[in-house]
């Protein structure tokens, strides 16, 4: 397995944008712009990731300013992650939050943060739960976690 930054693999930029959106129900046109604007590399964020097996897409994750929540002061966002069911527990999702916090400390960004409605799985690689928050269109507050990519 290898994880990629599609910004040094414009020719998976199409093929990302596919994936995430039949994971994530999002439009396609969301990723596809997202991930354009991180080709255009004139900002760092947004940035994302890919973990291939055998020229597969088997996991991914993105960094945005904001994950759809009412607080615009927690950015960047890790968003989107995902590993194909058949992949799981196999460290993919651990292999790919580690290479993201790697790869925006290289862009001396010191703090991520992540919403998601899961309890206990990202603390298993050193995420923290920070608050509650409102997600755009939810009923009820989400879990916001943040990690220093210092602590890696």
């Amino acid at each position: 397995m290898e994880i990629l930054k599609i910004r040094e693999h414009r020719e998976l930029a199409e093929r990302a944008a596919k994936w995430f959106h039949a994971k994530w129900s999002i439009p396609v046109e969301a990723y596809q712009e997202s991930i354009a604007a991180c080709l255009r590399g004139d900002k760092v964020i947004p940035q994302w990731y890919v973990a291939l097996e055998q020229d597969e897409i088997i996991g991914g994750l993105g960094v945005i300013e904001n994950d759809f929540h009412d607080r615009p002061d927690l950015t960047p966002n890790v968003c989107a992650v995902y590993v194909e069911k058949a992949w799981r527990s196999r460290g993919i999702a651990g292999a790919l939050l580690r290479a993201v916090c790697e790869d925006m400390r290289q862009f001396e960004i010191k703090t991520l943060y992540l919403l998601t409605d899961h309890t206990d799985f990202y603390e298993r690689y050193g995420w923290e739960f920070l608050c509650l928050v409102q997600g755009d269109g939810e009923t009820k507050p989400s879990r916001m976690y943040m990690r220093s990519t210092n602590s890696i």
